[in-house]
C-alpha cells in the first residue's frame, strides 16, 4: 500500500492531508474545553451546536465552493483555503462570546467544504491506474481513523505543560504545513470543452449524481453509514458511562475499537477490492452496519461493547471506502470536483439527519429502541440501494444518440447512430440509457 508513496505529487498530498487532521484534531479538543470554560455545563449545547453548524456548511457550501474550480486553479483554492482555515484558527484563542465560536466554526467548516471535495477529487487525476487509487483511498481512511486516536493523545500531552488555548497554535501550523505542502506540487486541472454559468456550474454534481443509477444507490448507502455511525459516534458515551456505569477511559477505548475495525479493513480492502466488485463489498458492509446496529440494543454490558464496536468499525470502512471509486468511474475528469462535492454534502446531510435523531431518541425513548429504529433506517437504506443500483453495472454501455445531427464527431464510429462506450453523465449524455 505504501509504495503509492514513492509518486511525489500524491506523497506531498498525503502528507499535506495528515497534517491538516492533526490540526483538526487539536481543534476538535481545544474547541470543547474553550466551550466548558465558556458555557460550564452547557458546553454540550454549545459543541452540539456547532456540529449542526458544520453539517449546515458542508450541505450548503461544497455545491457553492465546487462551481469556482474551474475558475481557478486547483492549487491555487486548496492553499487559499488551508489559509483561511489557519486564520479562523488563529482568532479562536480570543474568542469571549459563544456567539462568536459559531460564527469562526462557520467559516471554518465552510472552507473545509470547499477544500475536502477539491483534494479528493484531485487524488484519481494524480493516480488514474485503478490499484493505485484503490490503496490511495484505503491510506486516506486509515489517515482519518488514526488521526482519530493520534490528535486527543497529542493534545493530552501537550496540555500537561501548556494550557488549551496553545492547541489552537497546533491546528494554525497544522494548515499552514498542508498549504506549504500543496505549493511544492503541480496539480492537474482539467477545464471543462464549453464556459457554464454559475447555477450550472453549482448543481451539476449533483444533477450527474442524482442521474447515475450507481450513485443513487451510494446515496442510500450513505443514509445506512450515517444511521450506524450516529448510534456509535453519539451514544457510546451514554451506552458506556450511563449504561454501564464505566468511565472516560472506557468510554475511549470503545471508540479505539471502533476505529481499529475500520482500520482493519482499510488494510485489507485494496486485495479484497480486485477480488469482488464494489457494490458487493459495499453492500455487505452496510448489512455489517445494519446488523451490528440491531445488536446494539440488546447489548449485555460492556465485554460485549468492544467487539461489536470493532464489528461496526469493519462495516463502516467497507461500505464507505469504495465510495472514491464510484465517482472517480461516474464523471469525466473536469466533472469531479463538482461530483465529488455533490457526494460531500449530500452525505453530510444524511448525518445532519441522523446525528439529532441519534441524540434525540436516544434521550427520550432510551438505547434499545433508538439503536431498533437506527437499524430499521439502515436496512430500508440498504433496500433501496438494491433497488436504485442495478446488480449489472458495466461501464461500457451500447445506446442511441437519435438527437445528434448525423454528422456530429461524436458519431463518427457510430453510422446507425447506436454504439458503445465508457458511460458518464454529460453534456452529450443528459440521462442514462434505458435497457432494450
Amino acid at each position: 500500500m505504501l509504495t503509492i508513496l514513492e509518486n511525489r505529487t500524491y506523497r506531498h498530498l498525503f502528507l499535506a492531508q495528515v497534517t491538516a487532521l492533526i490540526g483538526t484534531g487539536l481543534l476538535t479538543v481545544a474547541l470543547g474545553l474553550l466551550a466548558f470554560e465558556l458555557a460550564g455545563e452547557n458546553a454540550g449545547a454549545v459543541l452540539g451546536t456547532a456540529l449542526a453548524i458544520k453539517m449546515i456548511a458542508y450541505v450548503g457550501v461544497a455545491p457553492i465552493a465546487s462551481a469556482f474550480t474551474e475558475r481557478i486553479s486547483r492549487r491555487a483554492m486548496l492553499v487559499a483555503l488551508d489559509l483561511v482555515r489557519a486564520a479562523v484558527a488563529l482568532f479562536l484563542p480570543f474568542v469571549t462570546e459563544i456567539w462568536q465560536i459559531y460564527v469562526l466554526i462557520f467559516v471554518l467548516q465552510s472552507a473545509s467544504a470547499g477544500f475536502t471535495p477539491t483534494f479528493q477529487a484531485t487524488i484519481p487525476d494524480i493516480l488514474p491506474d485503478e490499484k493505485e487509487y484503490t490503496r490511495a483511498l484505503s491510506l486516506s481512511r486509515l489517515a482519518y481513523d488514526l488521526e482519530s486516536l493520534i490528535s486527543p493523545m497529542l493534545a493530552a500531552a501537550l496540555l500537561a505543560f501548556m494550557t488549551f488555548h496553545n492547541l489552537f497554535v497546533g491546528t494554525v501550523v497544522g494548515f499552514l504545513i498542508s498549504a506549504a505542502l500543496v505549493l511544492t506540487v503541480t496539480l492537474p486541472t482539467p477545464k471543462p470543452s464549453q464556459p457554464r454559468g454559475i447555477y450550472d456550474r453549482m448543481t451539476r454534481g449533483i444533477r450527474i449524481y442524482l442521474a447515475t443509477p450507481r450513485l443513487r444507490g451510494l446515496l442510500a448507502i450513505n443514509l445506512a453509514v450515517a444511521s450506524a455511525g450516529a448510534l456509535v459516534i453519539v451514544n457510546t458515551v451514554v451506552y458506556v458511562q450511563a449504561a454501564f456505569g464505566l468511565d472516560q477511559q472506557a468510554t475511549a477505548l470503545a471508540l479505539a475499537a471502533f476505529g481499529g475495525g475500520s482500520m482493519v479493513a482499510a488494510l485489507a480492502l485494496p486485495r479484497l477490492l480486485e477480488r469482488i466488485p464494489d457494490r458487493s463489498a459495499i453492500l455487505a458492509g452496510a448489512g455489517i452496519l445494519a446488523t451490528g446496529t440491531l445488536l446494539a440494543g440488546a447489548l449485555p454490558g460492556y465485554g460485549w461493547l468492544l467487539p461489536l464496536w470493532f464489528v461496526l468499525g469493519l462495516g463502516y470502512s467497507t461500505a464507505q471506502t469504495p465510495s472514491g471509486r464510484l465517482l472517480r468511474r461516474s464523471a469525466n475528469p473536469e466533472d469531479r470536483p463538482a461530483l465529488f462535492a455533490a457526494q460531500f454534502a449530500l452525505s453530510h446531510a444524511c448525518w445532519l439527519f441522523t446525528y439529532p435523531f441519534a441524540g434525540w431518541t436516544g434521550a427520550t425513548l432510551g438505547l434499545a429502541p433508538t439503536a431498533a429504529l437506527l437499524a430499521a433506517l439502515a436496512g430500508a437504506a440498504i433496500g433501496l440501494a438494491l433497488v436504485l443500483w442495478p446488480a449489472s453495472d458495466p461501464e461500457v454501455l451500447e445506446h442511441r444518440h437519435d438527437e445528434l445531427p448525423s454528422d456530429h464527431s461524436h458519431l463518427e464510429d457510430a453510422p446507425s447512430r447506436r454504439h458503445a462506450h465508457r458511460y458518464v453523465i454529460d453534456d452529450l449524455h443528459p440521462s442514462w440509457p434505458t435497457r432494450g
